[in-house]
């Protein structure tokens, strides 16, 4: 199995507005977010192993830190024209069956991910309360198949610095995951630079 990683957009970078549906079709927008101590932006897919292995720990994380005042969102940009188990009504199967308590958005344009210069699956972009990016990069060292226990250890540390007004630990270590799936050739340059 091949790993993509996190193509680490510059920590400082304001968050790039996104305004997605649910796959209720109710609309979440970046703005709903503006009394939050910090916001979790979160690349998945349904299909993912990489997505499989961490989404419970994802779930426990959401709702630890959602009664702390952090907000949490994540977003499906895969083209589910290839990959129909990443479609809507399958996200809104999987958000029920692990337990999300945060949104769980459809780009279908695939134009947010490329916003946040998204790569892959899963992929983690925390900011702040000014909404400056203060950590990108991996949930924990566990993959797929090395026997590391899911702990969420690395955004858990970096949630914590943020809460407690504190600089996030370095080094900060890009995510692996699986690609995002892009539309046949309207991959990002800053995909195809990084990834070919």
């Amino acid at each position: 199995m091949v790993a993509t990683a996190s193509t680490m957009l510059a920590l400082g970078t304001p968050a790039p507005p996104f305004s997605l549906p649910d796959p209720s079709g109710r609309i979440v927008s970046l703005t709903d977010f503006t009394d939050a101590r910090a916001l979790l932006v979160m690349f998945l897919s349904n299909h993912c192993p990489y997505v499989k292995l961490v989404r419970e720990e994802l779930a426990r994380l959401g709702a630890d830190y959602e009664r702390r005042g952090v907000a949490a969102v994540a977003i499906m940009s895969n083209d589910v024209r290839e990959y129909p188990e990443d479609a809507p009504e399958r996200m809104a199967e999987v958000a029920r069956e692990v337990g999300f308590t945060f949104p769980y958005l459809h780009d279908d344009t695939q134009d947010v991910a490329k916003a946040y210069r998204a790569a892959c699956t899963p992929d983690f972009f925390l900011f702040d309360a000014r909404r400056r990016l203060v950590y990108r990069g991996e949930l924990d060292d566990a993959r797929p198949g090395n026997g590391v226990p899911v702990t969420g250890n690395d955004l858990r540390a970096a949630l914590e610095a943020v809460l407690g007004g504190r600089p996030v630990p370095e080094p900060q270590l890009p995510s692996l995951g699986c690609n995002i799936k892009w539309r046949a050739g309207s991959e990002p340059e800053y995909f195809t630079l990084t990834h070919a």
